[in-house]
């Protein structure tokens, strides 16, 4: 039976890819990962481990992405893999965490293959370590979400929002408004991350690979 691992490199840095993932990658006999104009920030974090490995980029339309494309996506990776061996999809952070990958085990689930996941840690996860940002404690509420709505706030004592190009000058708004303190993080763990806390260097910063931490001041 064949079998595909899902795993996650993690935010960047290649010394945080876990023991678990640089040996399921070793031992794929080939490695699957979306295509982002020939490149992917997963298979950078990995290169060291891929040796020569065959390598198969699957496309996604730009836009919105429709179940026949998933289908397709899970089509190539079942074709791909020989039969009786194992290939590994890499996606950045944590499979399970906004991934494309979620979408194609559904349809991965329809055909005779075998899926696992290794899990990876979370841009947030890392984020919240740079910043020394407690994501929970004891009793806390902690929401993460990549659509912000003020409403949010009522119940989070922290929160992180993902994918921040957009609206960042009414989310700081909102924050200053309900107590919230916040960092910015932008590609976090790699060589050129930055940590902003100012709001007016938050508001000029327009890197897609970025998110919002924020705490609330009385906690």
């Amino acid at each position: 039976m064949k079998k595909l691992y899902g795993i996650g490199t993690g935010p960047g840095d290649k010394e945080l890819l876990t023991l678990k993932a640089v040996k399921t990658i070793k031992e794929a006999s080939v490695i699957f990962a979306p295509n982002n104009k020939g490149k992917n920030i997963a298979l950078d974090t990995a290169e060291d481990y891929l040796h020569n490995k065959k390598v198969v980029l699957i496309d996604f339309p730009m836009g919105k992405v429709e179940k026949e494309d998933y289908i397709k996506a899970a089509e190539i990776i079942y074709n791909e893999i020989p039969e009786g061996e194992c290939g590994a999809f890499l996606t950045i952070g944590d499979p399970m965490v906004y991934s494309t990958f979620i979408y194609i085990v559904e349809e991965l689930e329809n055909i005779k293959i075998d899926v696992e996941i290794v899990s990876g840690i979370p841009s947030f996860v890392a984020s919240a370590a740079r910043t020394k940002t407690p994501l929970t404690v004891k009793g806390d509420t902690f929401i993460l979400c990549d659509e912000f709505k003020e409403e949010l706030l009522n119940y989070a004592d922290s929160i992180c929002i993902l994918k921040t190009l957009k609206n960042k000058e009414n989310i700081l708004n909102t924050f200053e408004n309900n107590d919230f303190k916040y960092n910015y993080i932008k590609r976090c763990t790699w060589n050129e991350e930055k940590v902003l806390s100012e709001r007016k260097d938050i508001i000029k910063d327009s890197d897609y690979i970025s998110l919002i931490l924020g705490r609330k001041t009385s906690k």
